[in-house]
C-alpha cells in the first residue's frame, strides 16, 4: 500500500499524549470544518488529531492543510488508496502517539467537555490491563442521547454483555488503549472495503472489558449516502467479513436468539461469496436458519439491485 508522507503542524504537543483524535475521512471535505472547530473548543487539550484520508479526490487535502496552518492544534493528515474505514483504522492505529485511540468520524463533532470527561474517567482505570479502554454515549446534534443511555453512572463489563446482559441499545462510543487496536487490527480481505465494526469489537470483548460511563461524549449526524445509509449493500459488496462477523458471534455467550438472528444473516449474505471456500464454516446445527437466510438474501438483491461480480 502507497501512503502519502504525513503532513503534518509545528504545534506539537507532549509524547506520549493522552488522547489521539483520529479521523478518517473519504471525500467529506466540506464537513471536516465542524469537527476541526469541536477540537479547538475543547478544554482538555492533551490530545493529537491524526487524519488519514481513505483516497479523497475532493479538496480534503487542501482544506486540512488550512487548519494546519491555524497552528492551533497538533494535527497530522496522511493520505492513502481507498481501502475502506477498517484499513484506515488499522494504519491510524499504528501511527497513533496518544494512550487512547478516539474515532472522530469526519461528519461529526465532540461536545467542549468530551474529552474532560473521558480522561477523568481514563485515570481511574488507565492501570488495570483488564480494560481495553472506555465507552461513553452518543447524542444526536439537537442533544438526544442515542439509545436512550445506561441503567447506573459506571459499568464494568464488555461490549457483549452490555448489549445482552444490561440490555443497552443504539450506538455507544468506544475509546480504546491505542495498544489493544495495534493487538487486534481489523482483518483486510483482498477486494473488500468494509469489515464491521462489531467484528473486531467482539474479538476484543473475549479478552478485555470496558468502562461504561453515562455522559455523552460524541454528537453524530447519519448522512445520506453513508455507510449507515447503505449498509446492506455494502455488506453485500464485502461478504467474508459479513460472513465472519456473524459466525464467530454464534460462537460467543450470547442468547440463544441472537445466536439464530446471526446465523440466519450469515447464510444471507453467504450468496454474496464467489468463492464459498473463503466463507468460515458455520456448525451443521443453524442449517435449519439457511431457507430464512436465501429468503432475506433474495430481498435484499431486489431493494439493492445487487448482483454477483464476476
Amino acid at each position: 500500500m502507497s501512503v502519502k508522507n504525513i503532513v503534518a503542524s509545528k504545534h506539537a504537543n507532549k509524547f506520549p499524549m493522552v488522547f489521539t483524535i483520529f479521523t478518517p475521512t473519504y471525500n467529506r471535505a466540506h464537513l471536516l470544518a465542524r469537527a476541526y472547530q469541536s477540537l479547538v473548543s475543547q478544554n482538555f487539550q492533551d490530545f493529537e488529531w491524526l487524519i488519514v484520508d481513505d483516497g479523497s479526490t475532493d479538496e480534503t487535502e487542501a482544506v486540512v492543510r488550512g487548519f494546519i496552518d491555524d497552528g492551533k492544534l497538533d494535527i497530522r493528515y496522511i493520505k492513502k488508496p481507498n481501502g475502506g474505514k477498517h484499513t484506515a483504522i488499522n494504519l491510524g492505529a499504528r501511527e497513533a502517539r496518544g494512550e487512547l485511540f478516539f474515532i472522530l468520524d469526519s461528519d461529526d463533532k465532540l461536545p467542549t467537555d468530551a474529552l474532560e470527561k473521558t480522561a477523568h474517567y481514563w485515570q481511574q482505570i488507565r492501570d488495570d490491563s483488564s480494560f481495553a479502554g472506555l465507552c461513553g454515549l452518543d447524542a444526536y446534534f439537537d442533544g438526544r442521547v442515542v439509545g436512550g443511555g445506561l441503567p447506573q453512572t459506571t459499568i464494568d463489563c464488555t461490549s457483549l454483555e452490555i448489549r445482552f446482559s444490561y440490555g443497552v441499545k443504539g450506538d455507544l462510543k468506544e475509546v480504546f488503549r491505542t495498544s489493544v487496536l495495534r493487538e487486534c487490527p481489523f482483518p483486510e480481505i483482498p477486494g473488500e472495503r468494509f469489515c464491521p465494526e462489531a467484528l473486531l469489537w467482539n474479538r476484543i470483548a473475549q479478552k478485555y472489558k470496558l468502562r461504561f460511563f453515562n455522559e455523552v461524549i460524541y454528537q453524530c449526524e447519519y448522512q445520506d449516502g453513508g455507510l449507515t445509509d447503505r449498509i446492506v449493500r455494502i455488506r453485500m459488496d464485502s461478504p467474508v467479513a459479513s460472513t465472519t462477523t456473524y459466525q464467530e458471534m454464534t460462537t460467543y455467550n450470547i442468547p440463544f436468539a441472537q445466536k439464530v438472528k446471526a446465523a440466519i444473516n450469515y447464510w444471507r449474505f453467504y450468496p454474496c461469496l464467489k468463492d464459498k471456500q473463503l466463507a468460515p464454516r458455520l456448525s451443521t446445527m443453524w442449517i435449519w436458519t439457511r431457507p430464512i437466510g436465501c429468503l432475506m438474501h433474495n430481498r435484499d438483491k431486489k431493494n439493492t439491485g445487487w448482483t454477483c461480480a464476476k
